[in-house]
C-alpha cells in the first residue's frame, strides 16, 4: 500500500462505547465461515431492485471492490466492469462467485485495513453484511483511502442477519436508526461527502435501502 497524504489510517477515533459492538458468538469469525453457505440473504425481489440500483449507479468499465463479498455480487450480468475484487470470509464462495476478476480472503474484524492501494476503485460495495463489522470507523475510514476522489461507497442494508454475529447495537436499533447508524460511520470516518439514503424496497419482499456517499476531494479534517 502506498502512503496516505491524507493520514486517513490515523483517522476515525472511535466515539462508541465498546458493547455497541459486543456479539453473542466472539469467537473467531474465520470459524463462523469456514464452511461455505451458498445462499442469499435476502429474497429474489430485492436482489433484484439491489441489481437494478447498481445498474443505475455503477457506470461501466468501472472499477468496483466487493467488501465482505460472498459466492454472489449482485452486479449485472450484461454490464462489464474493469475490475471487481472481492474481499470475504471463505475461500470457497469468492472462487465460485464469477463475476469477481480478483478475490483476498480477509477478516475486516480482525484487520480493518484494506489491502488495496490508494485510490484504486471508483466504487465499493457492501451488501447486507455491514451489521457484522465490530470495527465499522476503521472500516470506512479505509474504504475512503482506497476510493478514488468522486468514488462512491454504498451500503445496502435489510433486515436479515445472523443473530449471534450481528453487533450489540445494530440488533438494539429499529430499521430507521440502523440507516442512520450507517450514515454516522459516514461522517464519523471522515473524508466523504454528506451521505445520502435511497429505499429500494420491492413490495411484499425484504426491505432494501442503500446508504452511500462519495469520497470528498479535499482531506478529511
Amino acid at each position: 500500500m502506498t502512503a496516505d497524504p491524507d493520514g486517513a489510517r490515523a483517522r476515525a477515533p472511535n466515539p462508541f462505547p465498546a458493547h455497541f459492538f459486543r456479539r453473542v458468538d466472539e469467537t473467531p469469525d474465520a470459524l463462523f465461515y469456514r464452511e461455505p453457505r451458498f445462499v442469499t440473504h435476502i429474497d429474489d425481489e430485492t436482489i433484484a431492485a439491489l441489481t437494478g440500483f447498481y445498474r443505475e449507479a455503477i457506470a461501466p468499465g468501472a472499477q468496483v471492490l466487493d467488501l465482505m463479498s460472498s459466492w454472489v455480487s449482485h452486479l449485472p450480468a450484461a454490464v462489464d466492469y474493469a475490475r471487481v475484487a472481492g474481499l470475504g470470509l471463505n475461500e470457497r464462495e469468492l472462487a465460485g462467485n464469477r463475476r469477481l476478476t480478483d478475490w483476498l480472503v480477509h477478516d475486516l474484524n480482525r484487520e480493518p485495513e484494506l489491502p488495496y492501494e490508494d485510490a484504486s476503485f471508483d466504487v465499493v460495495l457492501n451488501a447486507v453484511s455491514v451489521q457484522y463489522l465490530t470495527r465499522p470507523l476503521e472500516v470506512f475510514a479505509s474504504v475512503r483511502r482506497v476510493l478514488r476522489p468522486g468514488g462512491a461507497y454504498f451500503v445496502a442494508c435489510s433486515h436479515r442477519l445472523f443473530p449471534t454475529k450481528a453487533v450489540a447495537v445494530w440488533q438494539a436499533l429499529p430499521f430507521d436508526d440502523r440507516v442512520r447508524l450507517v450514515g454516522s460511520y459516514f461522517a464519523l470516518a471522515g473524508g466523504f461527502e454528506d451521505p445520502r439514503v435511497v429505499d429500494r424496497s420491492p413490495p411484499g419482499a425484504d426491505p432494501l435501502w442503500v446508504v452511500f456517499a462519495q469520497r470528498s476531494a479535499d482531506p478529511p479534517r
